[in-house]
């Protein structure tokens, strides 16, 4: 998959309906979000995606990509997303893509972790 291609298969995680979202998230997907119960399996991250509304607006910043091995893609980025007429939502972000077969990929590992503020060194 080349770089245009993960970009926007990201986005359409953001963006896309509940059963996009449940087509492209592995079954042994493990998430890391910054709300409680925190850590969830892809039935719970479903359930949460099902049950919330959709991105209106999501842009990326800070990208990258890494290809550690044939098949296995790891990307790592700030995103700032917002909703209709909702407040604006920032977080670093990863996610790490497995291929299943030719040009079908699914998500095994997602986490958001929203701007931490930074601590005087000393």
């Amino acid at each position: 998959m080349d770089d245009a291609r993960i970009w926007e298969f990201e986005e359409s995680l953001w963006t896309g309906d509940a059963q996009h979202y449940r087509d492209s998230i592995s079954e042994e997907c493990l998430m890391v979000l910054p709300e409680a119960p925190f850590i969830l399996e892809r039935d719970a991250a479903v359930e949460a995606v099902s049950a919330t509304p959709r991105w209106s607006s999501v842009t990326f910043s800070d990208q990258q990509v890494r290809r550690p091995q044939e098949g296995l893609i790891v990307i790592a980025y700030t995103v700032r997303a917002q909703r209709d007429g909702g407040p604006a939502y920032e977080a670093h972000c990863s996610s790490v893509y497995r291929r299943l077969g030719h040009d079908a990929w699914d998500v095994v590992q997602h986490q958001q972790t929203p701007p931490l503020k930074a601590t005087p060194q000393g």
